[in-house]
């Protein structure tokens, strides 16, 4: 497994120079949120505001890993609510999609955008296998991988375990679809056990470690790292494992990065 860290953790909109110290303390990859990195993360975001990004961050040792927190900046966007917000949506997340690709990322995790309100669940479902459908044709050659992220009902409402998200994926059907563990909804969603791993091993290509609200890994002692290191090395995963991990001193990033670093070597790695 290989060790890789969000950008939310870091300043917004400043923080290349502190990428060789990721590197310097054992991380080789970035996460990146786009909000943290562009005021305009769509229309007005250069090719070549890409490429600086890209080559700060492979100056400095690390490789992109790809995107989340994709729809941050852009609330008004989801994946239900009428056809003209699921088309506009679309378009957004093929643009990230060549976000990722040029900053020689693979994976897209969705997290937010999922709140379905009064649209039924076998609706939501219908409707989401048809949105990603169409998402996949349009990203084809892009070689990039999406996953919605399996959340907690206090952060969403659909696609709340992980066989939600296999059984999209299923649907789907499409190489450009993957599934995303996250290691405090699996606690939030009684999924913590070896055979959600186990069931999800086909699929998987990509692992948040992280806390609730987001702090130093084992900030909390709710969510068991030593055990879901332990499977993921059983089913023999070779991705990136992400810390998730919000900023939570612009003075001391680095220290809080380190801790959470020090348990993943632990844990994890």
């Amino acid at each position: 497994m290989k060790l890789s860290v969000s950008n939310i953790s870091l300043p917004p909109y400043n923080h290349a120079s502190m990428f060789h110290l990721l590197n310097e303390i054992g991380v080789h990859g970035i996460e990146v949120a786009p909000s943290r990195v562009w005021h305009d993360t769509w229309h007005n975001l250069s090719a070549n505001q890409v490429t600086t990004y890209r080559s700060h961050i492979e100056k400095s040792g690390l490789s992109v890993v790809g995107l989340h927190s994709l729809l941050y900046d852009h609330p008004e966007l989801g994946l239900f609510d009428g056809i003209e917000k699921r088309k506009k949506t679309i378009d957004y997340l093929v643009h990230l999609s060549a976000v990722c690709r040029d900053l020689g990322g693979y994976t897209l995790i969705l997290g937010g955008g999922r709140r379905r309100g009064r649209t039924s669940l076998t609706d939501a479902f219908n409707q989401s296998i048809d949105f990603l459908g169409e998402y996949c044709n349009r990203v084809d050659g892009h070689n990039t991988v999406l996953c919605l992220e399996p959340l907690g009902p206090s952060d969403s409402d659909f696609v709340n375990s992980v066989y939600d998200s296999i059984r999209i994926v299923k649907e789907v059907n499409n190489t450009s679809l993957g599934v995303q563990l996250d290691a405090k909804a699996l606690v939030e969603n009684k999924e913590s056990g070896l055979k959600v791993f186990e069931d999800s091993k086909d699929y998987i290509v990509h692992f948040h470690a992280n806390e609730p609200k987001l702090g130093v890994l084992g900030s909390s002692g709710l969510v068991p790292h030593k055990l879901f290191g332990s499977y993921l090395r059983r089913i023999k995963y070779s991705g990136f494992v992400s810390i998730e991990q919000r900023m939570i001193s612009a003075v001391s990033c680095i220290d809080d990065i380190k801790l959470s670093v020090n348990l993943m070597k632990e844990n994890y790695i």
